[in-house]
């Protein structure tokens, strides 16, 4: 870093900003769950399965019986995944916020860094959080490792944990669907597999809403002290309490994919894009003309090769997009529409998981880290932000899923 690189550029100011700048409350997960250090590239964890145990009875002055946990146990490892994006500012912005005698353009460019910072800030957090709900929706994900190398991680969910209703069960039009029947089988998995109760429930509004005009739960509600009032007022408590499912929040948000166009497009199903890295199956892609105000084709993803980075829709796009000028976004919930997830962040005195964050870079660091480089012909300046962390899972069987429709 040059002596001349202004104070608001260097990386320890930009780090430290960036490692004191708040979770999101949107990042549920994260703000659930504690953050731990690895001292190794490879993050490695003990999982346990089984229910709590007890000390045994012993007689008065016989030697103490030698006992085992009452859970077996199993271990994952993986390496922790890499992620890291930089954004460019122009000579203007440098010069504004080195201006000896305009502190109002000091200010403005100084206001610019800092919502850019908290932008970045918010998309590491949003990658973290992504990890984590893979983790405990889908037992596992997959990443991007050197020179291109995908790994996948399986956190040892048991396939009993994971349910998908079908046919006439499903929530909402099933002619046989029973949700309340359904949500009591899942608390007994967990106690009896974890001996546990639900202390949190994930779902989304769309669940929500199939719960609220269920007519199963509208008998429970009749002999409840609780109302229709009360229902419609305040669903989410009120469900939570009638049901006994710890504390329900509901969870709407999206995460965002973006990739430019690798060559250009013009009335095919097909489109090679620079990186299909998060893009799935079933998703709806939006391309965009970058070159007008407003225009876009949305098409769902029915196949995916992360090898040759193409992207197969549906149908085919009408317009022409172009290399290297215009994009494609996919858009995604972090949670499936019409999941229902049961979990405990505690297991006998210990959270059931965490993030761990790995050693990165020269010198050795961890969690968040921002830096900056600038750049001579065009003048300006790169900020980057880094990351290295995986999420581990100690008591699978903890968390129960269910697919209701």
């Amino acid at each position: 870093m040059s002596k001349n690189t202004p104070n608001a550029l260097r990386f320890e100011t930009l780090t430290g900003v960036i490692k004191k700048l708040p979770v999101s409350p949107d990042n549920t997960f994260l703000n659930l769950f504690g953050v731990d250090q690895e001292e190794s590239d490879t993050i490695r964890w003990g999982a346990e399965y089984g229910t709590v145990g007890m000390t045994p009875f012993a007689a008065p002055g016989a030697p103490a019986p030698v006992t085992t946990d009452d859970t077996f146990y199993g271990e994952g490892s993986a390496r922790a995944a890499f992620f890291k994006e930089k954004r460019y500012f122009d000579e203007q912005f440098l010069n504004n916020l080195q201006d000896p005698m305009d502190p109002f353009k000091r200010k403005k460019a100084e206001q610019v860094l800092a919502e850019n910072l908290q932008k970045m800030n918010y998309r590491i957090d949003r990658r973290r959080e992504w990890m984590l709900a893979q983790m405990l929706f889908r037992g596992g994900f997959t990443y991007t490792q050197e020179k291109g190398l995908r790994l996948s991680v399986d956190y040892g969910i048991p396939s009993t944990h994971k349910l998908t209703l079908q046919g006439n069960d499903v929530w909402g039009t099933g002619s046989t669907r029973n949700p309340v029947e359904d949500i009591f089988d899942m608390k007994k998995i967990l106690s009896d597999d974890a001996g546990v109760s639900p202390e949190y429930t994930i779902t989304t509004t769309e669940v929500i809403k199939m719960l609220m005009f269920d007519t199963n739960v509208q008998e429970l509600l009749k002999k409840s002290t609780f109302g229709d009032g009360n229902l419609f007022a305040n669903p989410a408590p009120v469900l939570a309490s009638l049901l006994g499912v710890g504390e329900i929040r509901v969870y709407d948000a999206k995460y965002e994919i973006r990739s430019f166009l690798a060559a250009t497009a013009s009335a095919t199903d097909t489109f090679v894009v620079e990186d299909t890295t998060d893009m799935e199956v079933g998703g709806t892609l939006r391309i965009v003309d970058m070159s007008k105000n407003r225009v876009w084709e949305d098409l769902t993803i029915s196949a995916i090769n992360h090898s040759t980075m193409t992207i197969t829709t549906s149908a085919a796009c009408t317009g022409t997009y172009r290399v290297g000028r215009d994009i494609v976004i996919m858009k995604k919930p972090f949670v499936d529409p019409y999941s229902f997830m049961m979990f405990n962040t505690m297991a006998e005195g210990k959270k059931v998981a965490k993030v761990m964050e790995a050693p990165y870079g020269i010198p050795r660091r961890y969690g968040k880290y921002a830096d900056s480089k600038m750049e001579w012909d065009p003048d300006g300046v790169w900020i980057r932000v880094q990351d290295k962390a995986l999420p581990v899972l100690y008591n699978p069987e903890t968390i129960i899923t269910m697919k209701v429709k």
